[in-house]
Formats: C-alpha cells, sequence, structure tokens
C-alpha cells in the first residue's frame, strides 16, 4: 500500500495524530466527518505543514444510482473543496478520496470497489485539473476497505484488508479523550427528521387538513394575519415548556417518540400550518441559542416528522428551523441535513438555500442571530412605547426590518401559493409577507426575554440578496 506521514492536527487539537497507512486513513473517516458515511463519495484537502500534511476541510456528496452523472457530481465536489478552501485562505496541497458503499444482495464488497473505480477515476481527473493531486483513494464497503492507489505488488490482497474494530485505533483514543463523539450514520440522523410512517399516519393528515379549512384562510386575511401569528408562537412556547420539562428517557428514538407523544395532533397541524407564514418563521427562528435552543430544537424535529401524507412539502419550515438552530448551536452536522431536507421537501425555499450555502461555506452564524436578537429587541421596544412615539419613530426609520430576510421587499398577499403536483392540488400555503411588528412578552418563553445575548462576533452576513418564497 502506498504510506503517508499526515498529522492530523484539526478537530482534535492540540492533540496531534499522525496517520501513516491506509488503514489508519480508512479509520480516520468516521471522526473526521463526525458519522459514519453510507453511499458517500468524501473528498479530504491536505495542507502542508512544515512537510507534513494536515487535514482541512471536508466534503461529501451522496453518490448517484446513474453512472452518466458521476462526472458532474466529481466536478462539483472538487470544485467545491478547493474553492471553499480558497475562500478561508488556505489552498489545499493534496487530497484523499474516499467512496463509502455496502455492497447490494448478491454483490460483494469487491465488485462495488470495482464498481466505482470510474468515479474515483473522475475524481481524480477532476482534482487533477485543479492542480490538487489525490495522493490516496479508498473504497470502503462490507467491513473492509481498498485502496485504489496502491502501487506496491503483492501489498493489497483482493479480498480487501479488513477495518478495525471500531474505537480501537489510535485516533478513536486520542477522540474520546478529547471528547469528542461519532454519531450513527446520516441515515439514522435522517430518521429523526423525517415523517413517521405509523398508523397514526391518517389522523395526522386529518388534522391538517381541519386546520388548514381555517389557519390558511386567516393567514391570507389581513384583519387575522397577525393573530394567527401571534397563536403560533404562544402555541409554540407552550410546547417548548412541556418539552423542556418532561422527565429525561434513555436512548434516541425512545427520547424522539416520547416528544411525539407529548404534542397532539391539532397541536402539530396549528403549528405546520403557521410556520408557513414567513413572518411566524421568522420569529420563532429567535428561539436559537441558550436554554431556549435544545427545547426548540426538539419542537422543529417532531413537527417536521409530522408532515405526512400530502404534506411532505409542508416540511420545509420546521426542517429549515431545525438547521438553522442546529448551525447556531454549532451542529454543522445535522444543519446541512436538516437544510438539505427543507430544500427536498420544497426547491424554492429560499430562507433553507442561503442557510445552506452559508454552512458549507464554513460562514459564522453570528451575523444571522445578531439580525434575529436586534429584530427581537426593535420589537420589545415597540411594545413598550406608547402608540404616539411607536409612529414617529416609525415615521423616521421607514420601519424597516432587520431580520435575516431584511434586504428583500416584500410582496402583498395575493391570495395564496397553490401548490401543483404531488397530491397537493386544493392544498394552498399563505404567500410570504411580513405583518406588524409588535407581539406581547407572552408569545414566547420566559428566557427569552430574560436572555440576551452579547452582540460580538466577526460573522460574514449569510444573503446579499432578495428573499422571495422562503
Amino acid at each position: 500500500m502506498t504510506h503517508h506521514d499526515s498529522a492530523y492536527d484539526g478537530d482534535l487539537a492540540p492533540h496531534r495524530i499522525t496517520l501513516r497507512t491506509p488503514a489508519e486513513l480508512a479509520d480516520a473517516l468516521p471522526y473526521l466527518l463526525g458519522y459514519r458515511p453510507e453511499d458517500s463519495i468524501v473528498l479530504v484537502a491536505l495542507h502542508d505543514q512544515g512537510g507534513r500534511g494536515r487535514f482541512g476541510g471536508r466534503a461529501r456528496l451522496g453518490i448517484p444510482t446513474n453512472p452518466d452523472d458521476w462526472p458532474s457530481v466529481a466536478r462539483q465536489l472538487a470544485q467545491g473543496l478547493v474553492k471553499g478552501s480558497e475562500r478561508r485562505g488556505t489552498r489545499p496541497e493534496q487530497m484523499v478520496a474516499y467512496v463509502c458503499q455496502e455492497p447490494s444482495p448478491g454483490e460483494t464488497g469487491r465488485q462495488v470497489m470495482e464498481r466505482l473505480r470510474p468515479l474515483i477515476h473522475q475524481l481524480r481527473i477532476e482534482c487533477g485539473h485543479l492542480d490538487v493531486p489525490v495522493i490516496d483513494a479508498l473504497c470502503i464497503s462490507d467491513t473492509r476497505f481498498w485502496s485504489y492507489c496502491c502501487e506496491i505488488e503483492g501489498c493489497c490482497p483482493p479480498e480487501g484488508a479488513p477495518m478495525g474494530l471500531p474505537g480501537t485505533s489510535v485516533l478513536a483514543a486520542a477522540a474520546t479523550y478529547a471528547g469528542l463523539q461519532v454519531r450513527g450514520t446520516l441515515r439514522e440522523l435522517r430518521a429523526r427528521l423525517l415523517p413517521r410512517e405509523t398508523a397514526l399516519v391518517p389522523a395526522q393528515e386529518a388534522a391538517l387538513d381541519t386546520a388548514g379549512l381555517t389557519v390558511v384562510r386567516r393567514i391570507l386575511d389581513e384583519t387575522s394575519r397577525e393573530r394567527v401569528a401571534e397563536e403560533t408562537l404562544e402555541l409554540a412556547a407552550r410546547l417548548m415548556t412541556r418539552l423542556a420539562t418532561a422527565p429525561p428517557v434513555s436512548g434516541t428514538p425512545q427520547a424522539d417518540l416520547r416528544d411525539d407523544e407529548l404534542i397532539s395532533h391539532d397541536e402539530a397541524a396549528t403549528l405546520i400550518l403557521g410556520l408557513q407564514d414567513r413572518t411566524t418563521r421568522d420569529r420563532a427562528a429567535e428561539w436559537m441559542e441558550g436554554d431556549e435552543a435544545g427545547p426548540a430544537m426538539r419542537l422543529w424535529r417532531a413537527l417536521a416528522r409530522r408532515c405526512v401524507g400530502s404534506y411532505t412539502e409542508h416540511a420545509a419550515a420546521p426542517l429549515t428551523l431545525a438547521g438553522w438552530v442546529a448551525w447556531s448551536t454549532g451542529d454543522d452536522i445535522e444543519a446541512r441535513e436538516a437544510l438539505a431536507m427543507a430544500l427536498g421537501a420544497d426547491p424554492d425555499y429560499l430562507f433553507a438555500r442561503l442557510l445552506h450555502q452559508a454552512v458549507n461555506e464554513g460562514l459564522d452564524p453570528e451575523s444571522v442571530r445578531r439580525c434575529l436578537r436586534a429584530e427581537r429587541d426593535d420589537r420589545d421596544v415597540t411594545t413598550d412605547e406608547a402608540p404616539e412615539a411607536a409612529s414617529r419613530r416609525r415615521a423616521r426609520t421607514g420601519d424597516v426590518a432587520s431580520g435575516p430576510s431584511a434586504t428583500a421587499p416584500r410582496p402583498q398577499p395575493s391570495g395564496g401559493d397553490t401548490r401543483p403536483g404531488g397530491g397537493r392540488a386544493g392544498r394552498t400555503r399563505p404567500s410570504d409577507t411580513r405583518t406588524g411588528r409588535t407581539r406581547p412578552h407572552a408569545s414566547v418563553p420566559r428566557s427569552a426575554r430574560q436572555h440576551r445575548s452579547s452582540r460580538t462576533g466577526d460573522g460574514q452576513p449569510v444573503n446579499g440578496g432578495t428573499e422571495g418564497e422562503a
């Protein structure tokens, strides 16, 4: 096998771990990503540091089922990682590539390796065009690994080399010492956000149908729109308190099931439909840090799981909120997955697209947090002002919004947005317009009013354009 002397000095800093063999590189992958990839093609950047390779950025994409798509995916992955590294001021000198896929029924790991060889070839070509050579490329399948770059005759067994037992390597020990944990697979992470497929689905869809007869109509009516926003946020605050005060349950699946049981079908339906209004969604995004973040994240996950049947597109709002809270609290892995799932539910959901781009580019979420804190503070000031003073202040300032989509002009209600296809005929989602800016303190948990984080940080703005249907 080829040998490397690559010192990993990233997430385990100040611990330095030297990886010299493909076996060590294969074992390192879950610790580099924070989870165990499946059906994935992964690129890891290497930077020269005193003659030793230092791991840099990572990029992952799913392996397309159609080989005709492999060249474009390889180009997207290579260009995205190199250009993203350049924006951060550190162009990589080399790359390590991985393909990870389990065998299909009747297929062996070696056959997977051979089947994916053209994909690795395309990736090496694209990296070569960017003058960033791939120094090793590994296939991981069926608890074994193969190096596509091994040039030593008789070194690599045709059946592949066995992977080490999880948690037994030097890197695993260093990660444990540093307090880092490797999650399960992306499939397990996504399962927490996917609609439930249980006998309760018809009851939840019926509740959504019933709520839609009143909630959507009230949102589209200017005289009741603001009140619907207040009711939605007040209900969300109550449910967050309910989740936060529930006794803990061991095990992630059991905890998610318990959260589902704490929220009725009608409550979930009312919140899901209420969050289709962009103003309400932006205000809900203010539950992003401190003691509020955990209960908010659990609520958004639970709501995403309740977007069943013909309401799967409505999951874009709670999935985007889940992705935002994850990013705000430092969990880039779940942030990427939740935002990607939001775009899968509604490819035109601009707020999800902007956040997804920002996470992938490694931007600092503090810039968005500052906007949302300012929005909340401005509403609190407006609430406490006398009506005449508030009117004069708005006349002076033009009442310009400062939230995450403040740069966009806001269209007026035009009746509704009927989504075609997928059995959605007749389903309506309210058009995205902002309403009044005053809300009573009762609409958020008490901690939301008491907690004011310092406005510091050097984050870059997420969006420099407009926001339409977001």
